[in-house]
């Protein structure tokens, strides 16, 4: 009875995070990628990171601490770190609120702007895709304004993301009923095909997105983004401190084309961030412009 007292508290101890721990993978997931964990977040790290000790063989969070700095393996554990740390909830058409006045003003007026520009281009960044239901919803909508003309349209959405493991999905384009939870039905007839029992996004829609990784931190990284009339950034920006936000805010303005939207989360907030937008409140809904 006594020992296994005593393995019961030794594991315990063995992966609960030290305060120095915790500081030092607080502040290597900051450096490596933006996202800021605060102290009061402690437990949601440790809990989150537990499967990988086990998983590695590791004995404390010190140890997989050195295994992101040092060992053979860490680009890989590192694209497995990104996935721990962020959440990845999300499905299609969500937020029908936002999406409908994404549709109804801010797709139509890019498209009439740039028809009468003469110029049949139009570019959409969504920075931050997860599993690919954002974009590929943002695809549907083109679709669904530009109706017989899409052949003409030179459209191009880039969708990126931090993690490798959530691009794989969105690449494969394969979705669970729940994913299409609040999708309209003939959205669902028009542009899925059923296989065993769950639903593949049609090939001609996935031919409008390109999926690669990016990292929002790397300014670098995001000066290579072509300019865009639209970019796409919900629910990313709660994972940053003030300092973090207000630099990819700025990298956004940068990208996008004169008279160019920002979307981003409906319980997020340009306020103290950013005065270079333009805000525009709808019923449901902020769109933020950068003014020409």
């Amino acid at each position: 009875m006594a020992s296994l007292f005593t393995k019961t508290i030794s594991l315990k101890k063995e992966f609960t995070i030290e305060p120095e721990e915790f500081a030092q993978l607080r502040d290597f997931i900051y450096a490596q990628s933006g996202i800021y964990i605060a102290d009061n977040r402690k437990y949601l790290l440790e809990n989150r990171l537990r499967n990988r000790l086990k998983q590695l063989n590791l004995k404390s969070f010190g140890e997989y601490y050195y295994y992101l700095q040092y060992d053979a393996g860490r680009k890989q554990e590192l694209n497995r770190l990104f996935e721990v740390v962020t959440t990845n909830e999300t499905s299609f058409f969500r937020n029908p609120p936002q999406l409908k006045v994404f549709q109804d003003h801010v797709l139509r007026e890019v498209v009439e702007a740039q028809r009468k520009a003469g110029d049949r281009r139009i570019r959409i960044w969504s920075a931050g895709c997860s599993t690919g239901e954002e974009p590929y919803t943002m695809a549907i909508q083109l679709c669904e304004v530009l109706g017989a003309e899409l052949p003409g349209w030179n459209v191009r959405i880039t969708a990126n993301d931090l993690s490798e493991g959530v691009l794989a999905s969105a690449r494969r384009g394969v979705y669970t009923e729940y994913a299409l939870r609040t999708t309209p039905p003939e959205m669902i007839r028009k542009y899925f095909v059923q296989t065993d029992g769950n639903y593949a996004v049609r090939e001609d829609l996935k031919k409008l997105i390109s999926f690669g990784q990016i990292n929002l931190s790397d300014r670098m990284q995001l000066k290579r983004v072509e300019r865009s009339h639209i970019v796409f950034c919900r629910n990313v920006i709660i994972y940053f401190d003030d300092e973090m936000k207000k630099r990819v805010i700025s990298s956004f303005y940068d990208n996008l084309l004169p008279g160019g939207y920002l979307l981003i989360g409906h319980s997020e907030s340009l306020h103290n961030i950013s005065r270079a937008f333009k805000p525009t409140h709808y019923p449901g809904a902020i769109i933020y412009r950068k003014e020409e």
